[in-house]
Formats: C-alpha cells, structure tokens, sequence
C-alpha cells in the first residue's frame, strides 16, 4: 500500500541540500500535490532537517485565504496575484 518495501534501505538525494540520506531519514515530496496516488510515480525526497525547516508552515486561516483569493474560480494569474496580496496584508496585520 505504501510502496516497496525494498526501497526502504535505498539512498535518496535531498532535492532541497544535496545530501544523499537513507529513504528511511528522508521524506517523500510530490510536486504535483497528489503522494496519495502513487501509480507509476517517482517521487523526490527531502532529508528530514530540510523538510522541518522548508514544509511545517503555519496554516492557521489558509482555507479562508486561498477561498477570498478565488481558489479553483479564478484563472491561475489572478488567484496567485490575489493570494499574494491577501498573505503580504496579514503579514502586516492590515
């Protein structure tokens, strides 16, 4: 279900540092947001100290964000534009 469990001794490269790691002291990484559907996938790997530092950020009023900036309404340059103003004025508690 989750994998081979031969990869689990193999060695991955950390696609944030560089360093080579065990995949068991590394994390897997789907750039196309969907690690769930693992069908004919290869997946990339941060290292455990990368991921800690690059992918535990606060998500604390992301749902109401992403849906004021027209998530899945809007055409991409208009959400991401949107998105970007309403993170910059919470950052600035406007």
């Amino acid at each position: 279900m989750f994998g081979s469990r031969n990869s689990r001794g193999k060695s991955v490269t950390c696609i944030a540092c560089g360093d080579s790691v065990s995949r068991s002291d590394a994390r897997e990484y789907d750039k196309h947001g969907d690690r769930w559907d693992r069908q004919d996938k290869e997946f990339e790997h941060l290292c455990k100290a990368c991921f800690a530092d690059l992918c535990q950020q606060p998500r604390d009023g992301l749902e109401t964000t992403l849906d004021a900036a027209g998530a899945g309404e809007a055409d991409r340059e208009t959400f991401l534009e949107r998105f970007r103003e309403l993170s910059e004025s919470d950052a600035h508690g406007d």
